[in-house]
């Protein structure tokens, strides 16, 4: 039976309360006391983006650990607004994860707290989160966490906006590929070719990554080096966000992280609106995000979003999923829309109602795709449910209906994997992963 084939109803019933009960199982599995793991083999701290959809998912289940979960997170938040993308459980030992809180030393930076974090950020998706937990499971509890949760979620959006304006146009800067959350995505290559380093660097260090998953799996040794070169770089200055444009070695403009930044103000004014305060600034933001989007990242040429290079003032050639997820701000002009979405039904990404593939991170078509190699062409389920977001916010349910049931038909065949091959939907990366379990449930909530 395929994606987009109806099964009887006793057996679609039967094959639903399979994998919610997989889905269970994973979570509960991965709760360490306040927040989720990702998984309990290569992941064993907190995550900042990988928090944020589990709390979707703990929403179906028990709600009082969505707001705990997010809680948690932003417990370790910095005193300048920003929320790490790693926050470091102190009984786990330094070297269970490479980059550990040593390497890192953020708790002799002034503003951080006692907990080790990292230094960087990832995707501001929390507010969206936040929003959707609220509305799955509301309840007086969760508005009094919604209530406590909104200063922390416009600190992080004051944050970005003002400590990570580089280019001057009102869109943030991501001063590391793992600050995207698609760590080695081609999006990179270009400006990330450009930081100097050498294989030998990681010579001093342990790779834990290669230890739990096949090399030809994950980023290369050389890139892991630029990533190291590029943290030393940023931690030698304090992880100051001050003079970027004139000493850091990366710096671009993605499409995901500033979709979730304009989409976060969008779900900051239904949370204001809800607890009594006022939506219109939040609005404003969210406006002027998605305008700045859109002449800075959208190319007419190609009809799809990329990454800006700071250093180049170029757009990076790569046609990545980075380009749909834009789909998700919810005042996306129609010519925009529609661009995306002749971008996502060509052979690059082959979106449909029915869909045979499932949806790759990457150009399938291109050279350079990986169907193996983490982001550089496998699928992933939480870039799925922003785009699945993004094609219901705009009104295309029939599309969104096939790639919940690609996304579905993942989950029922591999299990909830990291991540999954674009051709075959074999599960690859770590077994039993937090957000695949939690966007699963989530999806079979609404489907």
């Amino acid at each position: 039976m395929g994606p987009g084939d109806t099964p009887p109803a006793d057996t679609a019933a039967g094959e639903r309360a399979a994998l919610v009960a997989v889905a269970r199982a994973t979570l509960d599995g991965n709760w360490e006391h306040d927040h989720t793991v990702p998984s309990r083999t290569l992941y064993p701290h907190q995550w900042s983006w990988d928090s944020a959809f589990s709390a979707i998912g703990w929403a179906h289940l028990r709600p009082e650990r969505a707001w705990a979960e997010l809680t948690s997170l932003f417990d370790a938040q910095w005193r300048d607004g920003r929320v790490p993308h790693i926050v470091f459980n102190p009984v786990v030992a330094d070297d269970a994860y490479f980059p550990g809180p040593a390497f890192w030393a953020t708790t002799s930076v002034a503003g951080t707290p006692r907990t080790a974090t990292s230094g960087l950020v990832q995707p501001p998706v929390h507010a969206l989160a936040a929003w959707h937990a609220y509305r799955r499971a509301p309840s007086e509890p969760a508005r009094a966490a919604l209530g406590r949760l909104y200063p922390r979620l416009v600190a992080q959006q004051h944050y970005l906006s003002e400590h990570r304006d580089v280019g001057g146009a009102g869109l943030a800067s991501i001063v590391h590929p793992w600050e995207s959350g698609l760590d080695n995505s081609p999006a990179w290559d270009e400006p990330l070719a450009a930081v100097p380093t050498e294989e030998a660097v990681l010579r001093a260090y342990r790779r834990r990554d290669i230890v739990h998953a096949a090399a030809a799996h994950r980023p290369t040794d050389l890139d892991y080096a630029r990533y190291v070169a590029i943290v030393t770089a940023y931690r030698a200055a304090g992880y100051r966000d001050e003079q970027l444009a004139d000493r850091h070695p990366f710096l671009v403009e993605c499409p995901l992280f500033n979709a979730a930044m304009g989409a976060a103000e969008s779900a900051l004014a239904h949370i204001a609106r809800e607890i009594g305060a006022d939506p219109g600034p939040h609005r404003q933001r969210a406006a002027a995000i998605t305008t700045a989007l859109v002449d800075r990242l959208y190319d007419p040429t190609t009809g799809t979003f990329h990454a800006r290079d700071l250093r180049t003032g170029r757009l990076t050639r790569a046609r990545t999923v980075l380009g749909l997820t834009p789909l998700i701000l919810p005042d996306l002009p129609t010519a925009q829309v529609e661009a995306i979405l002749v971008e996502a039904g060509s052979p690059r990404f082959g979106l449909a109602d029915r869909m045979t593939r499932p949806l790759p991170s990457h150009d399938r078509t291109a050279v350079d795709f990986e169907p193996l190699r983490y982001w550089r062409g496998p699928s992933w389920m939480n870039i799925n449910w922003l785009v699945r977001y993004g094609l219901l916010a705009h009104g295309h349910p029939r599309l969104a209906a096939g790639l919940g049931a690609s996304m579905i038909e993942l989950a029922a065949t591999a299990g909830c994997h990291e991540y999954f091959h674009p051709d075959t939907g074999a599960g690859l990366g770590s077994p039993a992963f937090s957000w695949t379990a939690a966007l699963l449930l989530d999806l079979l909530a609404e489907m």
